[in-house]
């Protein structure tokens, strides 16, 4: 999915610990020891700065999506506790509909850490091994995937083309994943010889949901129903196939275009579900987040690795897992994903070890949703 950013400012609180300077120069003057003043004074700045709760400064933050606009659902987790969860905007603006935490927007590439876990779920239950060819899964699929492994799948180290570049003129039905399969089965080589490298692949999740398929005889949205939303009560949670589900308190996408927001709710690639088909709520994502402290899905083990950094043939790590994104903010260990497309910006971002999480949906595109997820991160960390 496509990538792009937007800057948004976060309100300080320097201004008040401005006036509180020249409130208090009077007293601080008439202070005998400098050391006791200075303790007085910060202790009058900290009070100041702590006046404006990190929930007003989220409002803040989300000041642009407010009123007539395409808009937000944001939630806060900490210790398993929801410390804030808002909406604002519309989630459509034909209709002037308001976005609640109850919405579901499409995830984007946030979908890929669901694919991820139902090839875990089959590796737990001996059904593959992380080190099985796709050719075992496809047979006629092309010689060069007899080097492509489900670990290379997992962590975009296939060197597997990207199938949004195969995409024929002149297509206008949107593309499934079945058929990113066929457009890959007439390639004849990797970008790299798979496990040398990093690079991002929506390719790779399309056919890790397709041997989700071949190997359960579901289908891969009915698959995610049967063993992951319905276990975890994720009740509005789906991977959406039209004609087949639908969608409740759907979010439509847009992009905005100067001051005015042009629909832009599907594409050629939204029907692929592996890589980024699915819609779900901050609601349910809440339960999605807590399950993941635990064995509600998969053994801890798994869960494990899915959250360790892959190596490279050289014995070179990347910052990616299974399906999750691994690396540190401001020194603190995090794992996190972020989606993007026409008309959809999604984050969550974990803080594993402090029990804290930030899932962020938004539904417009080009929305850095993770630079948003870490601003409202330090309003509650640090």
């Amino acid at each position: 999915m496509e990538s792009a950013k937007s800057v948004f400012n976060v309100t300080r609180q320097g201004s008040r610990c401005q006036a509180d300077i020249v409130r208090y120069s009077s007293l601080m003057t008439a202070m005998n020891s400098g050391l006791a003043g200075l303790a007085i004074f910060c202790l009058f700045c900290t009070a100041a700065t702590a006046g404006s709760s990190p929930a007003k400064q989220v409002n803040q933050i989300f000041a642009p999506y407010t009123g007539d606009v395409p808009g937000a659902s944001v939630i806060v987790i900490r210790n398993g506790a929801v410390v804030l969860e808002k909406a604002f905007g519309l989630a459509n603006l034909e209709d002037r509909t308001p976005a609640t935490t109850a919405t579901n927007y499409r995830l984007a590439s946030v979908s890929k850490q669901f694919t991820a876990t139902a090839i875990m779920m089959l590796s737990d239950r001996k059904l593959l091994s992380y080190d099985d060819p796709l050719t075992k899964f496809f047979s006629d699929f092309p010689p060069y995937g007899k080097r492509i492994t489900i670990r290379h799948l997992l962590t975009h180290t296939s060197g597997i083309p990207a199938y949004e570049d195969l995409i024929l003129q002149g297509t206008t039905l949107p593309l499934k994943d079945r058929d990113v399969l066929n457009l890959l089965s007439r390639q004849d080589h990797t970008y790299f010889p798979p496990g040398a490298e990093y690079r991002y692949s929506n390719t790779g999740y399309a056919h890790l949901a397709l041997i989700v398929e071949t190997i359960s005889g579901m289908r891969f949205a009915q698959f995610l129903r049967t063993n992951i939303f319905e276990p975890l009560h994720m009740d509005a949670t789906v991977a959406y196939e039209k004609g087949i589900s639908t969608v409740a308190r759907r979010a439509f996408g847009y992009t905005a275009n100067g001051k005015i927001f042009a629909p832009t709710d599907q594409s050629l690639t939204s029907s692929v579900l592996g890589d980024g088909g699915i819609y779900s709520s901050v609601e349910d994502l809440y339960k999605w987040d807590q399950a993941l402290y635990g064995e509600k899905l998969v053994r801890a083990g798994s869960l494990e690795e899915a959250f360790t950094p892959a190596r490279l043939n050289d014995g070179s790590t990347i910052g990616y897992g299974f399906g999750w994104e691994i690396g540190k903010y401001r020194g603190f260990l995090t794992v996190r994903h972020s989606g993007h497309t026409v008309g959809f910006s999604t984050a969550i971002a974990r803080f594993p070890e402090q029990r804290f999480t930030v899932i962020l949906l938004v539904n417009r595109g080009d929305i850095d949703t993770l630079q948003l997820a870490d601003r409202i991160a330090d309003m509650y960390l640090f």
